[in-house]
């Protein structure tokens, strides 16, 4: 009799056995056998199969990412997005190929570089090694470029040049080597891309007039539209140069049509500082216009100097006033412009602050030019408690500036010295005596002289 005998394993077999006891040699070597291809069945793992494609390679292709119109004057970047389309269209399999490495659509060790060609364009980036690209993939490039100011706009084609390596053919040797064999390539696309027209200026001449620290001024430009495009509805307007001396009163100019050639002139009214110095700063001129697509636009801003003269300025050139305690007295006091601005209606004012009072304290100076020298006259009283010393009194001018704009000067201190009543009237009495003296003196000798004549005659 037969029965049935289940073998533990990863896969449980059911094999066919004699019963115990009356089993022959040749059911047990078919037996041995049966386990001996199983158990080889389990350690022996299948040949895996290996591929090779037996067409394809890399196809480039190459545009510009985002937009592609720059303008005149521009620094930007060109960002270049590279894309393999390469296909691989045939592959074989088999157990007795050995797979591949890399893939003929595959373009390895690539070197990409960017030619201006006829454009105006300066390229400032080198060429660009960006390693493999696998077909059905794509990469971003970028290259720094500089488009000239005087650039002429229009559409250019810009080279791109491509370098890089595929597997042309790989021979297999035996069932365990291969050989490969690579093609070295060389491809130029081309980039379009447009430059704008765009409105440009140059400054042909700029005057200012009354311009000195702490006052306003005028200032008259001509500018000429030297791009290639008619600005509309065109505004010259300037700026502040960060914290440039020179502040515009009048920031902006309506010109209207403003046609390539043409030109015009604009005044502005500008501040200066009151502490500036006497030296060149710093403005911005640009222009907003309509551009031909509609659009408002302004212009590259341009920075011109502008010189500056010296304020006006104020000192007091005249001695130390000096006054008895007590005492109430007209004084004179001598001012000179030491700054490099004529002034105008210009009135001078002493502050009296106790010990002193003052029922005149204000004297009018007029037009006072640069280093000229006026007086003026104040009436001052001193407490006859005052110390004896000397005291530094706050004088200003206020004056007006060549756009009539008001101003205080900075404080002029204006030294007056008290001394003792006594020493006043001593003082006095000397003058006296030496004005007696030579009034007694110059009498003598008038009649001596008259004397002499009489004699003489007689």
């Amino acid at each position: 009799m037969f029965r049935t005998k289940r073998i533990s394993g990863p896969h449980h077999l059911t094999v066919l056995a004699k019963s115990a006891g009356s089993g022959s040699l040749l059911s047990r070597l078919c037996f041995g056998l049966l386990i001996s291809i199983v158990l080889a069945c389990l350690i022996i793992p299948p040949v895996s199969a290996g591929e090779r494609y037996m067409t394809g390679s890399p196809e480039l292709t190459a545009a510009v990412s985002g937009t592609n119109e720059f303008s005149p004057g521009d620094d930007t970047v060109i960002t270049v997005q590279l894309q393999n389309e390469g296909l691989n269209e045939l592959k074989f399999v088999s157990s007795s190929i050995i797979s591949r490495d890399d893939q003929p659509n595959t373009a390895k060790l690539i070197t990409i570089t960017l030619d201006p060609g006829d454009s105006p364009l300066i390229i400032k980036s080198d060429p660009q090694m960006i390693g493999d690209l696998k077909g059905g993939t794509s990469t971003l490039v970028k290259f720094d470029v500089k488009i000239p100011k005087n650039a002429t706009a229009g559409t250019y084609d810009l080279p791109l040049n491509i370098k890089y390596t595929y597997l042309w053919m790989a021979e297999q040797i035996g069932t365990d080597s291969i050989q490969y064999m690579y093609r070295e390539m060389n491809e130029t696309l081309t980039l379009p891309v447009n430059i704008k027209p765009v409105l440009q200026f140059s400054l042909l001449s700029s005057d200012t007039k009354h311009l000195n620290a702490g006052t306003e001024g005028y200032l008259t430009l001509v500018i000429q539209n030297t791009g290639q495009e008619d600005g509309k509805k065109a505004i010259v307007k300037i700026g502040r140069n960060d914290n440039s001396m020179v502040i515009p009163t009048d920031a902006s100019a309506y010109i209207g049509d403003f046609p390539v050639g043409s030109e015009i002139t604009s005044v502005f009214k500008i501040s200066v500082s009151r502490d500036a110095e006497n030296k060149t700063y710093p403005l911005d001129v640009y222009i907003n216009y309509e551009n031909y697509e509609g659009d408002i636009v302004d212009t590259d801003r341009t920075t011109i100097g502008i010189p500056v003269g010296e304020k006006a300025d104020f000192t007091v050139i005249s001695e130390p006033i000096e006054l008895s305690a007590g005492q109430k007295k007209v004084v004179t006091v001598k001012y000179q412009n030491t700054g490099g601005a004529t002034v105008y209606s210009a009135q001078a004012r002493i502050s009296a602050v106790d010990p002193f009072t003052s029922d005149d304290d204000t004297a009018f100076l007029g037009t006072f030019a640069p280093s000229e020298i006026k007086e003026a006259t104040f009436e001052i009283s001193v407490d006859s408690s005052a110390t004896e010393k000397e005291y530094g009194l706050d004088s200003e001018v206020r004056y007006r500036d060549a756009l009539d704009n008001s101003i205080i000067s900075d404080p002029i201190k204006v030294r007056v010295e008290v001394v003792e009543q006594s020493h006043a009237v001593a003082y006095l009495l000397v003058g006296i005596l030496i004005v007696g003296i030579i009034g007694g003196g110059y009498h003598y000798y008038r009649r001596r002289r008259n004397e002499s004549g009489e004699v003489k005659s007689g």
